[in-house]
């Protein structure tokens, strides 16, 4: 199970740090993503860390979004600086191989609401 907390009002220009909470035997071993999907919009993919830390990042994430992982607490988070109107959207975490986790992961969190207002 995978539990998103952390999102928000905020103005632009400021920040927040999403958390994803895992839980289940194979947890330690996968790697975790963080996806957003705006109204209108598909949904993307943001970021993801693997079990030993290595992080990938979408081009247009890189620089203001930062993932990180707590292993002891089977946690994810996602910390976003300068975030901008654009960046509303409804956050979620995803969990699964590394192989596959950035595309078409098998295990979904709920989402947690973003909105940053002009």
């Amino acid at each position: 199970q995978l539990q998103a907390s952390g999102g928000g009002l905020v103005q632009a220009g400021g920040s927040l740090r999403l958390s994803c909470a895992a839980s289940g035997r194979a947890v330690g071993i996968l790697t975790m993503a963080w996806f957003r999907q705006a109204q209108g919009k598909e949904r993307e993919f943001v970021a993801a860390i693997t079990q030993s830390g290595y992080t990938y990042y979408a081009d247009s994430m890189k620089g203001r979004f930062t993932i990180s992982r707590d292993n002891a607490k089977n946690t994810a988070y996602l910390q976003m600086h300068s975030l901008k109107p654009e960046d509303t959207a409804i956050f979620f975490c995803a969990i699964d191989q590394v192989d596959r986790v950035m595309k078409d992961p098998r295990y979904w969190g709920q989402g947690t609401q973003v909105t940053v207002s002009s």
